[in-house]
């Protein structure tokens, strides 16, 4: 499967959505303000596409497993991270050959190569590697289908903004940086499972069409009008055969051809 825009994107979720994922997590600051030289994982978040079910690792569920009480929590941190990161590899063993539709993960400061990387300073080995072709960028792909300025920055607040409002249990990096270190655990996973149900559907608005951006150039919505008018012509034409076919069918049969 070779996903190389957002048309052959919005294609292939259409032929076969059971094979999509969206996937976002948090962290501590990406800054160098922490304890370590990397931020800590704290919580991924995962939705199957077309089931809509999702998938979570927490540091407050992983603690409570590992009967570790919330003052102790700093203190074992490196148990239950690793513990996370198993659980979440572990899920994706089985999944590498799927399409994974993340935001913004690209890199080892914030990305896949972070996960990977926390797992083997922690202890993990033989991490189950997603291959880079089978992660696709959201943002990227807004941005080849409705234009650069399809929102405003930040771009993830701003088109949920556009879509209906922030959700509930949202919260801003900063914000989820201040919950982690007030051990408000709950809070800070409530606000990763808010994104990733937000990118789950943002997919599903994008491909149906019902995404409102903030794009106002004529090359977008001649791009809308053309592939509208595509899908009703096919539709046309294939009606307009089958009609043709039948009465021809039918022709035969009264004349005994």
């Amino acid at each position: 499967m070779s996903i190389t825009d957002s048309r052959a994107f919005i294609r292939e979720v259409k032929n076969a959505p059971q094979n999509f994922f969206t996937i976002h997590y948090s962290c501590q600051s990406l800054y160098d303000d922490n304890e370590g030289l990397s931020p800590r994982i704290t919580s991924i978040a995962i939705t199957h596409y077309a089931t809509g079910q999702a998938v979570s690792f927490s540091t407050h569920s992983i603690a409570e497993e590992l009967r570790i009480g919330r003052d102790e929590v700093m203190a074992s941190f490196d148990a239950i991270e690793l513990e996370l990161l198993t659980g979440f590899y572990r899920f994706v063993r089985d999944r590498r050959d799927k399409i994974w539709i993340h935001w913004n993960m690209r890199n080892l400061t914030y990305g896949f190569e972070h996960l990977e990387h926390r797992y083997r300073a922690l202890g993990g080995r033989d991490a189950p590697v997603i291959p880079v072709e089978r992660r696709l960028n959201l943002n990227d792909l807004l941005a080849d289908r409705y234009g650069s300025g399809y929102a405003s920055h930040p771009k993830m607040k701003s088109l949920m903004e556009l879509n209906g409002g922030l959700p509930r249990h949202f919260l801003e990096g900063k914000e989820e940086i201040q919950a982690f270190e007030n051990k408000e655990f709950i809070r800070m996973h409530n606000s990763t499972l808010s994104k990733i149900g937000f990118l789950n559907s943002t997919v599903r608005k994008m491909v149906t069409g019902k995404l409102r951006t903030a794009s106002k150039g004529i090359g977008v919505a001649l791009d809308r009008l053309f592939e509208a008018r595509f899908a009703k012509g096919a539709a046309l034409v294939a009606t307009v055969v089958g009609i043709g076919v039948g009465l021809w069918q039918t022709y035969l049969w009264v004349t005994g051809g």
